[in-house]
């Protein structure tokens, strides 16, 4: 624990190591990120009245390779970037956690209920509940703590918000009261375990585990109960390419059954050929199998199904091109895998509303510009929300100017992949 003042003072106006190391270089971030910490410190005096307290970050995640393919026991590529939500938390000797997220109704959880409560489905207070319970079926200890938490991973922008909120709290209460025994993998399994469980969301495991790890990983979901997870070494700042998230701005509402097509139909060729889900069959089965299962599946399953096969190794030549130090060939297969999930997994528009096209539209921009220089695709989920692009410096300014000209001011993110994942700010 560290005094305020104390903080205040290693947090120097933002020159300090582990703020290059979280935010990057840019002075007005830095400055930005200094200002965001003191202010949720002085915020975190004011409200829970005591000085002793420590920082801990969580970052977002953005999804790099592997476009709906966890869902089939596939592959992902993912990393953590440097939006993060950042808390200010301590001790206070009761059983109860205490909790204001900036923007958000201060909330309690009281430890001596951990079942699931119907009342709390959906919100916050749910995941910390559910993280408490699960932590203490396994052996792990639990406490009372107050927390101030500014949230910098923007909601709705296919960042994983609620994920990086998930393993910051795990990260809490391993550090505070298990002498940060909970490593980053089983910390993301028990954030997977709360939103399912007590949140109410049938979510994946990728979501949490980058943000939980930090740095660029692959997860390979062959066997989901036990995925196995390779960090990728690899400096995306030394390319000079930004990592650029886009939101266009559409509408989520009313997608449940789009997402829910997704591995419905690629599951439902899988069972056509004796198999639980597409991780199981080769592409020579589906295509050979094609003219039989038109009829059964519908020729759009079939096209996803190829789309699986083709991001599931693409993953694996992305994750070895990286190795080599191509960055050429690794910007190729962004786009090819964001063709595919154009072409074939069909997630950048909703079938019922054609007339918006958000996302398509801001893929066709991307490929104005950046044809030949850079690399662009759908992000996360698809059908509206975000794309993902990488833009070389020279071409930064155009390109978020062209895209911001269309969506909105602020709507581009300028990102990098940082190196650390959810845990204590060790100013």
């Amino acid at each position: 624990m560290a005094t305020k003042e104390n903080l205040i003072h290693k947090i120097n106006n933002g020159d300090n190591n582990v703020f290059l190391e979280l935010y990057g270089n840019d002075p007005a971030e830095l400055k930005r990120n200094a200002e965001r910490y003191t202010g949720l410190l002085n915020r975190f005096t004011t409200e829970f009245g005591y000085n002793d307290c420590e920082f801990f970050t969580s970052p977002g995640r953005t999804e790099i390779g592997g476009n709906h393919t966890d869902h089939n026991w596939g592959r992902v590529l993912a990393g953590a970037v440097n939006l993060d939500n950042v808390c200010v938390a301590a001790k206070n000797s009761t059983n109860v956690i205490r909790v204001l997220s900036e923007g958000y109704p201060r909330f309690e959880v009281d430890l001596t209920y951990l079942r699931p409560d119907t009342r709390e489905q959906y919100t916050s207070a749910a995941l910390v509940r559910g993280i408490c319970s699960r932590l203490t079926e396994l052996g792990y200890n639990v406490g009372g703590f107050d927390a101030c938490i500014d949230g910098g991973v923007p909601k709705g922008s296919g960042l994983s918000s609620s994920a990086s909120f998930e393993v910051l709290i795990g990260a809490i209460l391993s550090h505070l009261f298990n002498d940060d025994a909970l490593d980053p993998i089983q910390n993301a399994i028990i954030g997977q375990y709360s939103e399912n469980n007590y949140f109410g969301k049938p979510c994946g495991l990728m979501d949490q585990t980058a943000c939980a790890m930090g740095g660029l990983i692959t997860i390979d979901f062959e066997d989901p109960s036990k995925p196995v997870v390779k960090k990728v070494n690899f400096d995306f700042v030394a390319t000079g390419f930004s990592l650029v998230i886009t939101d266009t701005g559409g509408n989520h509402a009313d997608l449940n059954d789009e997402y829910a097509s997704l591995p419905t139909d690629m599951k439902a060729v899988a069972r056509e050929l004796g198999s639980k889900v597409l991780r199981q069959v080769t592409l020579d089965q589906i295509i050979e199998a094609a003219p039989k299962m038109r009829s059964r599946v519908g020729d759009r399953a079939i096209l996803r199904a190829i789309h699986f096969q083709g991001d599931n190794q693409r993953v694996v030549d992305q994750v070895e091109a990286l190795e080599k130090n191509d960055f050429k060939s690794f910007l190729d297969m962004v786009t090819e895998s964001g063709f595919s999930s154009f072409m074939y997994n069909q997630n950048v528009y909703p079938v019922n509303n054609v007339t918006e096209q958000g996302v398509s539209l801001a893929l066709a921009l991307s490929h104005l510009i950046l044809k030949g220089e850079g690399a662009w695709r759908v992000h996360g989920g698809g059908f509206a929300g975000t794309i993902q692009a990488f833009v070389p410096r020279k071409l930064l300014d155009k390109y978020v100017t062209t895209l911001e000209h269309i969506y909105g001011k602020g709507s581009c993110h300028a990102l990098f992949i940082r190196h650390q994942g959810a845990g204590l700010v060790n100013l």
